[in-house]
C-alpha cells in the first residue's frame, strides 16, 4: 500500500523541482525527505526518480504516480470537506475552529474587512487568520497547508498558471487605470500608454504579478518602461505620482480615493480575483462560509456567473 504522506512530498518535488526546496517548505531535513521517497520507491517496487546534477527528475513512472496522488489528495480534501459538513449539521451550531486566509494587499485593505465582519457576524466561533501574501507565492502555500483559503488575481497580461492541485471561483473584474499628473488621450491602451513612453514609471517589486503586468502592458503598446520606483501599496503610489515621481498602472480597487492633481484614464485592461483554495476543498463549510462573506462584501464587483462551489 502506497503511503499518501510520501505520495505528497512526490508530488511536491514534481512542483519544486529540489529536494532542498520540498524539505524547506514542508519542514523537514533534506535527509528525511530523501528517506521518504526512497521508501515511496520501494513500495512502489520502480524507480520513480534520477538525479540530474542537483535536480531530481521524475521518471515516467514517478510522472504518472504524481498524477494519482492529485486524484488521492483531492478526494482527501473531499473527504474532510464532507466531514466537516456533517458535524456541522449534527452540532446544529456556528463554525468553529481556524482558517487560515491569504490576501493580496489591495484586497487585505479593501475587501476582507468587510468580509470578516460578515463573517463573525454568521459564524461567531470560526477564528480566522490572515496572512497578506503575493498571489505568486500562494500556490505552494496553500499545497503545503499553510493556507486553507487565498485571494489571488491575474492580470490581461499576466493570466494565472495552472495548477492541478488547486481550485478557484471567481470574484472581482475591475478594471485598470493609468495614474498621471495629467490628462491622456489615445485611440485605445497602446496609444494611451505610447503618451507615456518617455516618462519615468512606477512599478510594483519585481517577481510580483503587478510588476509582470506593468512591463508586458508597456511592452504590448511599443516599448520598455523606465521604472524609477519600485513601490507595492497602491496608496504609496498614487501619493507618489501625485508629487511628481511618475506614472502607473493601478487597478480600481487600489485607485479609491486619488491624492489631489492625479489623473486616472481607464483603460481597457482588467484584473480579476479569484478564490483559491486546495482542489477538493470547495465544499468545506468553512470555505463556503467565507466565499459567502466575500459576496456579502464585493456586490458592485463580483463577476457575472459567481457560484458557491460545493
Amino acid at each position: 500500500m502506497l503511503d499518501v504522506r510520501r505520495l505528497r512530498l512526490l508530488r511536491e518535488l514534481a512542483y519544486r523541482g529540489t529536494i532542498a526546496a520540498v524539505a524547506e517548505a514542508l519542514t523537514f531535513t533534506p535527509s528525511a525527505v530523501s528517506q521518504q521517497l526512497a521508501a515511496l520507491e520501494r513500495e512502489a517496487g520502480v524507480a520513480l526518480l534520477e538525479r540530474t546534477g542537483r535536480r531530481v527528475v521524475l521518471t515516467p513512472a514517478g510522472v504518472a504516480l504524481v498524477r494519482h496522488a492529485e486524484a488521492v489528495l483531492e478526494r482527501l480534501e473531499q473527504a474532510a470537506a464532507e466531514l466537516a459538513a456533517a458535524r456541522t449539521d449534527l452540532s446544529g451550531t456556528n463554525l468553529a475552529g481556524t482558517l487560515r486566509i491569504g490576501a493580496f494587499p489591495t484586497a487585505t485593505r479593501a475587501i476582507l474587512p468587510s468580509a470578516l465582519a460578515a463573517l463573525a457576524q454568521s459564524h461567531p466561533g470560526l477564528d480566522p487568520m490572515v496572512d497578506e501574501v503575493d498571489p505568486a507565492e500562494v500556490a505552494p502555500r496553500l499545497r503545503a497547508g499553510e493556507l486553507d483559503v487565498a485571494l489571488v488575481h491575474e492580470y490581461d497580461f499576466v493570466p494565472a498558471e495552472p495548477d492541478l492541485a488547486l481550485d478557484a471561483v471567481p470574484l472581482l473584474d475591475e478594471p485598470m487605470y493609468l495614474a498621471t499628473m495629467h490628462n491622456v488621450s489615445g485611440e485605445g491602451d497602446a496609444a494611451t500608454l505610447l503618451t507615456c513612453r518617455d516618462a519615468p514609471w512606477i512599478a510594483s517589486t519585481p517577481g510580483t504579478l503587478c510588476h509582470a503586468m506593468t512591463v508586458r502592458a508597456c511592452q504590448a503598446a511599443g516599448f520598455s518602461p523606465r521604472v524609477r520606483h519600485h513601490i507595492d501599496d497602491f496608496a504609496t503610489v498614487l501619493a507618489m505620482v501625485a508629487v511628481g515621481q511618475g506614472v502607473a498602472l493601478v487597478p480600481e480597487l487600489g485607485a479609491a480615493d486619488p491624492p489631489e492633481g492625479v489623473t486616472l484614464t481607464a483603460l481597457s485592461m482588467r484584473r480579476r480575483t479569484r478564490v483559491a483554495f486546495r482542489r477538493g476543498a470547495g465544499g468545506h463549510p468553512a470555505v463556503v462560509a467565507l466565499i459567502a462573506a466575500l459576496r456579502i462584501a464585493t456586490p458592485g464587483f463580483r463577476t457575472p456567473g459567481f457560484r458557491t462551489p460545493g
